[in-house]
């Protein structure tokens, strides 16, 4: 469109996002000589990897004898089945080589007496094949993912990639089914950017704020997820969204599940510490969805803590002070700035709080996008990794301290498998401005939409639908209204109000953009959880009570074209990657 200005740039790689998938990536392929542009809406060091706590997992041995077969078999369990096992011995095997990677760019784990480092237990974490606790998750104090993104940063400035900073990233670049970059928005002043790429990595993150109470940050939208619909791909298992068992009570602020491997435990409003009747070897350190269902099961009954019995108390005052400064600082502060309480004298409210999203645009191991196409076909051009992508290493849910390794192990690849395939310094395809005019037309539409409705109200009224229709327990009856609700602040995409008309920093015209993106991965899980008919993992129906392996042994795939989803599905990989490790076929999951 000729109302805007368009600077044009090429690059071999570009990468959208510089959180920790991000900004591994850009540093492999910096590293391999590619000329690599990363564009990021935030700062990178205040990408929302700085708000992982706990650790980074990976079976080092530091802390007793460990086996990265042992993981697998826990993340395989952890998945309730749903996950890719040729992925998820990937990212098992390569994980101790990607965490001493980590340490030799600098950085700053916490150590061991001998010098090694320090490992603490996580839940669903175990030695040989689930007997006993595994401590496998590295950390540096309760600042794991800040540490690693600043220096993971501090590296990609070293290999001197090209950032792009408070750029918004608005749509891929399609030419007959294949990906040649990317249009972004300067939000400083106000230019419109072309990037031509031979691949584009898409690394924007989850799309948590989809939810009205979660630990993400604001800037959590899923941008890249919906520039994918967009371009007429699917995204894979968008059913299993995870809830954190403690977030804090009323505020929805993240407390590491490294508090419970340190030690500290969940108590009901009768004093009772209700995990031993739910998971009676694992107890507190049982994975994510067990602790959420049973914290919210408490409540329901009217076991809750507190005046009005809606939470539960998290008890680290028995530990150590020492213990605490030194392993859980953020946590301390985090818990007095929040919830006024002194940790070492008095308990945490807490609450399950939506924290992560298994599901995402679907790829291989190497990171590669696919599509269903009678076959698993790549789309030449794009790749996905983080928790934009879904491998699908973490299946129907994640284990603790899965996604920090899922981050760099992938971020890895990506970049291996980039400069297997770009020639640096290759010469571009033209590609024709009918493209760019598709995505300019429609950023000019919402910044020029004159409605009667705020972006606000449409947001409020999203997230208070999928909290109330398709939270931590889902029936027919709730998603099948879901599924009808959920249309309404789409349709409201029609009369929405855009004040600011404005090219520079224009706030409202971003929340009004990510609303967009948000809204079509609304619909995507929402309708996605209504078709399946089961339990498995975070995806909890009380009228499907059991896991259906025969019916929904499947990755879900979800097109969103207007306001229809197109549900399809494809098999779960029913084999490892190599002979290294047998496939662990499916049992019961009992902790």
């Amino acid at each position: 469109m000729n109302a805007y200005k368009i600077i044009d740039h090429e690059y071999d790689v570009v990468v959208l996002g510089a959180g920790g998938s991000g900004l591994r990536a850009a540093v492999g392929l910096s590293e391999a000589g590619l000329k690599t542009a990363c564009i990021s809406k935030v700062f990178p060091t205040r990408s929302h990897t700085s708000a992982a706590q706990g650790g980074i997992s990976a079976a080092l041995g530091n802390m007793g004898e460990d086996d990265w077969r042992w993981h697998m078999y826990d993340t395989v369990k952890g998945s309730d089945w749903l996950g890719d096992q040729d992925a998820i011995e990937y990212l098992c095997k390569e994980a101790p080589r990607a965490v001493v990677e980590l340490e030799r760019y600098g950085v700053p784990f916490s150590r061991t007496d001998d010098g090694k480092i320090y490992q603490r237990p996580f839940g669903g974490m175990t030695k040989n094949y689930g007997n006993g606790t595994a401590q496998r998750t590295c950390a540096a104090a309760d600042r794991t993912g800040h540490a690693i993104l600043h220096t993971l940063y501090g590296q990609a400035l070293k290999q001197n990639t090209e950032f792009f900073i408070e750029y918004f990233a608005l749509d891929l670049i399609m030419k007959n089914g294949e990906c040649k970059g990317v249009i972004a928005w300067n939000l400083t002043d106000g230019t419109i950017h072309r990037f031509r790429s031979h691949i584009t990595i898409i690394a924007t993150g989850g799309y948590g704020k989809v939810y009205y109470s979660a630990t993400s940050a604001h800037t959590c939208t899923g941008d890249g997820n919906a520039m994918v619909l967009r371009a007429g791909l699917p995204l894979q298992d968008m059913e299993f969204v995870q809830f954190h068992p403690t977030g804090i009570y009323g505020v929805g602020c993240l407390i590491t599940e490294g508090v419970r491997g340190e030690g500290g435990f969940l108590v009901n409003g009768k004093g009772e510490r209700f995990m031993e009747r739910y998971a009676p070897n694992a107890k507190d350190l049982a994975s994510r969805d067990v602790v959420s269902r049973s914290m919210e099961m408490e409540i329901n009954e009217g076991r809750g803590a507190g005046k009005n019995k809606d939470h539960i108390n998290l008890h680290l005052d028995h530990l150590d002070k020492k213990v605490i400064d030194e392993r859980l600082p953020g946590i301390s502060e985090a818990a007095k700035t929040f919830a006024n309480v002194d940790v070492n004298k008095e308990p945490i409210p807490v609450v399950p709080t939506v924290h992560y999203n298994m599901g995402g645009i679907p790829t291989n191991y190497k990171a590669e996008v696919l599509t269903l196409n009678g076959s698993e076909k790549t789309v030449p051009g794009l790749m996905a990794i983080g928790e934009a992508a879904c491998v699908s290493v973490h299946g129907a849910n994640r284990l603790g301290s899965n996604s920090l390794i899922d981050l760099v192990v992938f971020g890895r690849a990506a970049a291996k498998r980039a400069a297997d395939i770009v020639k640096p310094g290759s010469s571009h395809e033209e590609v024709s401005n009918s493209e760019t005019d598709k995505c300019l037309d429609r950023f000019d539409k919402i910044r020029n939409s004159n409605g009667s409705t705020k972006t606000s109200d449409l947001r409020l009224n999203m997230q208070k639908t999928m909290q109330s229709k398709c939270a931590v327990f889902r029936t027919e009856k709730t998603l099948k209204e879901g599924v009808e609700q959920i249309r309404q602040p789409y349709e409201g995409m029609n009369d929405i109000s855009v004040k600011d008309k404005s090219l520079l920093f224009n706030t409202d015209l971003v929340e009004t953009l990510e609303f967009d993106n948000l809204i079509r991965q609304a619909l995507t899980t929402m309708d996605s959880a209504y078709h399946r008919k089961e339990s498995r993992g975070a995806h909890a129906r009380e009228d499907f009570k059991k896991r259906d392996d025969k019916n929904f042994m499947k990755h879900t795939l979800a097109w969103q074209n207007d306001n229809k989803v197109d549900i399809k599905y494809r098999d779960v990989h029913s084999t490892t990657l190599t002979n290294d490790v047998q496939y662990f076929p499916p049992k019961e999951r009992v902790y």
